[in-house]
């Protein structure tokens, strides 16, 4: 019994650091996007940084990935082991009274998060890896913007990725806060610690949100 308490929280442990990990990469790529609207010359440059730097490519962007594989494929173990320890079915479980309807949905916000970054990776990833790997064209630094408007020009892309975004904040409502707990962060700055995080988890995705809808509706 005491094993299988460790692997539990083993499990919980590893994937708060993942969620922590990859809030710091979404936090950097939301500061990227937020300047596109100001300043076309300095989110090329930032760009252009990002997608040529040997460290950036070759080291940062595999973890990267890795990172999101692995915090999804471990929600998804967390969430069978969970659903497998219930004493009790789950039409005889009175869930709403020990936790909130976001933490026992997670799973769902995930899979349409996950369903985003599948499309994500298809719209940016994959062409510029085209581009610099198998075109072998030559890099033009002032290419990202005139790109990244073009990704907004769809009406239907422009929705899909709000709607993705208010997935995503439901996601980190819960996520975001409860990884702090999952780490054994829970002394004096707790309360400051889970405040930080609701007002990440709605500023961030409204962050994004606006910047979609303001290189949609004014290009």
């Amino acid at each position: 019994m005491g094993g299988l308490i460790k692997s539990s929280i083993a499990r919980k442990v590893a994937m708060a650091l993942s969620g922590l990990f990859l809030v710091f990469f979404l936090l950097q790529h939301f500061t990227i996007n937020l300047t596109s609207i100001f300043s076309a010359d300095t989110f090329n440059e930032l760009s252009h940084f990002m997608g040529t730097n040997p460290l950036v490519q070759f080291a940062l962007q595999p973890v990267l990935i890795f990172g999101v594989v692995f915090h999804f494929i471990m929600g998804f173990v967390l969430e069978i082991k969970n659903r497998n320890a219930r004493a009790v079915k789950y039409a005889k479980y009175n869930g709403g009274a020990n936790s909130s309807w976001m933490s026992r949905n997670m799973i769902y916000s995930g899979l349409v998060v996950l369903a985003f970054l599948g499309l994500h990776f298809y719209d940016f990833w994959v062409p510029e890896i085209v581009h610099k790997y198998i075109e072998f064209a030559p890099e033009d630094p002032t290419r990202y913007y005139t790109e990244l408007l073009h990704k907004f020009e769809s009406p239907i892309r422009t929705g899909l990725y709000v709607v993705s975004f208010v997935f995503l904040a439901l996601h980190l409502w819960h996520g975001f806060a409860s990884s702090f707990q999952s780490v054994g962060f829970n002394n004096k700055y707790s309360v400051a610690a889970t405040k930080f995080a609701k007002v990440f988890a709605i500023g961030v995705p409204l962050g994004f949100v606006i910047v979609a809808l303001v290189l949609h509706f004014t290009h």
